[in-house]
């Protein structure tokens, strides 16, 4: 781990977790109808925009893609509705869209792992998959974390998906560290992984999440080069930078 310079971390099911708290994801729908002004009751509302949503994740799977607030509503979801009103509540929508589907905490020990992290002397980044400009930076400025991170690369800012090998690239670039001086962090082996070894990421961790959403094999050959059930192991994993 001694070349490592830089930690990129990925968010949903690693440094964040999706809580399935019912009232919750009940007034993120409800939200959603106020939002759009639908003469539908909001349960129906929810019902529409989940079917089309169906439509568009499966072009955005297939692609490695995915649309920035604009298109995502205006295009894809609620393309009969006006469209100024769209357009004006276009990040409210992506956000309260995400809260019905959890409320979104960090991890356990996450948030005091990034700071001793930064003072050990890593830089530190964010890759995500997600719908939504606006969500992350919002919690980064909220939560205290913004001066953590100099890179923050989100699926639709860069418009590209991983495993797309290009956004672990664009966050390259960004840092100032080649790809094989950095780290990954995240939960899915098959979707992250595969992107990140085809990138160069030079040491590739795999958390297993309290979500328990994806499979791990640690006999394929994306196997990781590390696995985590704890945050804290990263601060055995990466120790203090030499000056």
């Amino acid at each position: 781990m001694n070349k490592i310079r830089a930690i990129v971390f990925d968010l949903g099911g690693t440094l964040r977790i999706a809580l399935k708290d019912e009232e919750w994801m009940r007034t993120g729908r409800m939200r959603m109808a106020e939002l759009a002004k639908t003469e539908l009751p909001f349960e129906e509302f929810y019902a529409l925009v989940e079917e089309r949503y169906e439509k568009y994740r499966k072009w955005a799977l297939e692609e490695n893609k995915e649309s920035d607030d604009e298109e995502l509503w205006c295009k894809w979801l609620l393309y009969d509705y006006p469209r100024d009103l769209i357009m004006k509540n276009r990040h409210q929508l992506s956000y309260e869209y995400r809260q019905s589907k959890g409320r979104r905490v960090v991890a356990d020990h996450g948030a005091e792992v990034l700071h001793e992290l930064y003072k050990r002397g890593y830089k530190l980044a964010i890759i995500s998959n997600l719908i939504g400009e606006t969500e992350v930076p919002d919690w980064l400025e909220s939560d205290g974390l913004k001066d953590l991170f100099s890179s923050v690369v989100l699926s639709p800012v860069c418009g590209l998906r991983k495993p797309d090998p290009e956004i672990y690239r664009i966050c390259s670039r960004e840092l100032g560290i080649p790809c094989e001086q950095m780290a990954s962090v995240a939960d899915n082996q098959g979707r992250d992984l595969i992107g990140a070894k085809e990138a160069g990421i030079g040491c590739n961790i795999l958390y297993i999440s309290p979500e328990k959403k994806h499979p791990y094999d640690p006999k394929a050959q994306n196997a990781p080069d590390a696995v985590i059930r704890d945050f804290k192991e990263l601060l055995t994993l990466f120790p203090l930078k030499e000056a």
